[in-house]
């Protein structure tokens, strides 16, 4: 269930920063009525832990500010990151009883939580939230098999500028902006975090930062402010195509 020590917070969907990627992106004003009866927030300090695997899910819903990291834990208590929410992802899958990762907050974490069982009703009866649902589903396993090809196949600069161009990527999205011009963003990952995610050691991602900093592909302002003067040329240090490759 939903950790009792998160903070309950008031939300206006008016003025949801993710309205036009959520779940509820399709609704009509009658079936975001029907949502705003089994909704809720929820607010998770960083470091605090959303869910554990194998909990009972009594709870659907979206990030709408903050980073979550999806982690699986072997029976040697070994421990990887497989994934990360970003802003407008989907936490839970209805028809599944039970969480299948531990899902832990890397930065204060904002979620738009939907009561699962009453979310399942709406979803036989709402055509656009199971339509937009499934998009969304499909997404993100295009996403989890570039992402193979990143762990996998690329290089420690490639990595790195691939999670720089999905976070800016992401940020435009979301601030419905172009990819034109010089992209400016806030980094929401530590390299302490980025080097878990990446499966690379501190000392690579603080390297490899620095090298992309002195070739001019990206300028920093301290450690998270992030401006990228030219995309095209982060997408081509990512190993990308020029329209963007990995999915987000």
């Amino acid at each position: 269930m939903l950790n009792q020590n998160s903070l309950s917070v008031a939300q206006d969907c008016s003025e949801c920063p993710i309205r036009h990627r959520a779940v509820c992106a399709r609704c009509e004003t009658d079936e975001l009525e029907r949502l705003e009866d089994i909704k809720y927030y929820r607010r998770f300090e960083a470091g605090q832990t959303v869910i554990w695997s194998g909990d009972k899910m009594d709870f659907v819903g979206s990030v709408v500010s903050g980073i979550a990291s999806l982690t699986q834990t072997m029976e040697d208590g070994r421990t990887q990151m497989v994934g990360l929410l970003l802003p407008s992802d989907f936490v839970g899958r209805p028809g599944r009883n039970t969480a299948a990762y531990d899902v832990v907050a890397t930065t204060d974490v904002v979620m738009c939580c939907f009561r699962k069982a009453p979310f399942e009703e709406l979803m036989e009866k709402t055509p656009h939230i199971a339509q937009r649902l499934l998009q969304m589903t499909l997404d993100e396993l295009d996403a989890a098999r570039e992402w193979m090809l990143v762990l996998g196949r690329k290089t420690a600069r490639e990595k790195i500028a691939s999670l720089l161009s999905i976070v800016a990527r992401r940020d435009a999205s979301l601030n419905m902006a172009r990819l034109s011009g010089a992209v400016t963003f806030d980094l929401p990952l530590t390299r302490e975090a980025m080097a878990d995610y990446l499966g690379l050691t501190l000392e690579t991602v603080s390297r490899q930062m620095s090298a992309l900093r002195k070739d001019g592909v990206i300028t920093l302002e301290g450690k998270r402010h992030i401006t990228v003067p030219d995309m095209s040329v982060l997408l081509e240090e990512a190993g990308d195509d020029t329209d963007g490759g990995l999915l987000v």
